[in-house]
């Protein structure tokens, strides 16, 4: 039988659609590209926002219209945090966030039931991770390991909390394991990635995050590289000894949210704009020159237009590398859906769009640095007749002209002579990798 994936939200996600995959592929199901003709199409889904939702919902419907024949199933964040809800109801077998490794029995017990399943199990305190691992992607150029799960945080807007449970970690035995395997098959650049990312180890005693990216970086890989921070458990002596490991990405996604400190109250973020400043100020001292990027919301409740100028002004004082805006999204079940002073749907639109453009500046400038220089480029899959592509380590994007046969999964150094498009562009300078 033919299984089809899509995948919404994050790189977590990302990550377990792979080890889904290779687990259905293990039980004798067959990887196919075309959903529309699939035997079974598996969504992971994504619950952080409304277009999330709406999205997922517009999907299932286009696939029980287009293949009404295939078992559909609905997995992780969206059914974990809602239930069996109306917008999902059409689903085959749904699935919850805590027990994705089981869709290959579940699907096989639909087929010999054709009744509708339903495993969703509530997340448990001390519960521990689930045993997903992915061993054999090697037809990608990087792979990503989920070294942590969920979050104890509970953010007055956030649902994640409630559909990942409570924060737990991979043992760092695990951890080490896999990366040496995947480094092994051929990936250049391991992502280390979680939910709380920054929280790793908090459970499992007297080990943090530079512990896994460490054991990361014994391996044969070129690169290791962090997926998206929080700030509040980044501390001094984490960022030192992650400044040791040399094949660490400079490159940081380090959570703001609000660059008003009234606004991150209300958020209850955990810490406040002098102490993300600081944070800030650690990093670039201890990696010169690296990449900051962030995410930023707009219109959250009660965000008065004062509260949003402090935060664009805060966002140009950081000159961030990049950032990705966002309007706020009510979840209901949150702290946040009941607060009093509702902004507008249109007047946060419009913020997004004036914080999107106050970061321009920045973002540019923070590109149009690297001409002249010589950097590392780790060379992707061939998606331009005109140019091979690949990312730096502190992750922009780079376009050397075409040259005969490809130079994927390749390291070379390329001199940059320019900047445009959001992009970077230049000339490979030697034959070798660094």
């Amino acid at each position: 039988m033919t299984v089809s994936y899509f995948t919404f939200g994050c790189k977590v996600n990302q990550y377990e659609t792979d080890c889904i995959t290779e687990l259905m592929e293990r039980n004798g199901f067959v990887t196919t590209s075309e959903p529309m003709a699939a035997d079974v199409v598996v969504i992971n889904s994504c619950t952080v926002t409304q277009a999330a939702d709406v999205k997922l919902g517009q999907l299932l419907r286009r696939i029980k219209r287009q293949n009404p024949e295939a078992v559909t199933v609905v997995a992780g964040c969206y059914p974990q945090a809602h239930g069996a809800t109306e917008l999902i109801s059409d689903a085959d077998i749904i699935v919850g966030e805590a027990n994705k490794t089981a869709i290959p029995e579940l699907v096989s017990e639909f087929m010999e039931k054709r009744k509708q399943v339903c495993e969703i199990k509530p997340h448990q305190k001390g519960e521990a991770l689930e045993r997903m691992t992915l061993t054999k992607r090697a037809d990608k150029t990087r792979a990503i390991i989920k070294i942590q799960d969920g979050c104890d945080r509970f953010c007055s807007y956030c649902i994640i909390p409630y559909a990942r449970g409570r924060s737990r970690s991979k043992p760092i035995e695990e951890i080490e394991a896999v990366a040496r395997e995947l480094a092994l098959q051929g990936h250049r650049e391991l992502i280390l990635v979680g939910i709380n990312l920054s929280c790793y180890g908090e459970d499992l005693g007297g080990i943090d995050l530079a512990d896994a990216v460490h054991v990361a970086c014994q391996s044969t890989a070129d690169r290791v590289r962090l997926g998206s921070i929080e700030p509040e458990m980044l501390t001094e002596d984490i960022i030192r000894r992650l400044s040791l490991e040399d094949k660490l990405c400079p490159h940081f996604h380090l959570s703001l949210q609000s660059g008003c400190d009234r606004t991150l109250s209300q958020m209850r973020r955990r810490y406040n704009a002098r102490e993300y400043r600081e944070l800030i100020r650690l990093l670039r001292s201890y990696f010169p020159d690296c990449a900051i990027t962030t995410d930023i919301m707009v219109g959250f409740p009660g965000e008065t237009e004062e509260d949003f100028e402090e935060s664009i002004e805060f966002v140009k004082e950081i000159a961030f590398a990049g950032v990705h805006v966002f309007p706020y999204s009510e979840r209901e079940g949150t702290v946040a859906a009941k607060m009093p002073g509702s902004i507008p749907k249109a007047e946060r639109y419009r913020r997004a769009e004036i914080m999107s453009e106050a970061a321009k500046e920045s973002e540019e400038a923070f590109r149009k640095a690297h001409v002249g220089r010589i950097v590392s480029v780790l060379f992707e899959h061939e998606k331009d007749d005109r140019f091979h592509q690949g990312h730096t380590k502190d992750y922009l994007m780079v376009k050397v002209p075409k040259i005969q046969g490809s130079l994927w999964k390749e390291i070379r150094n390329v001199r940059i002579t320019e900047c445009k498009d959001n992009c970077l562009y230049g000339e490979i300078i030697n034959p070798t990798a660094d």
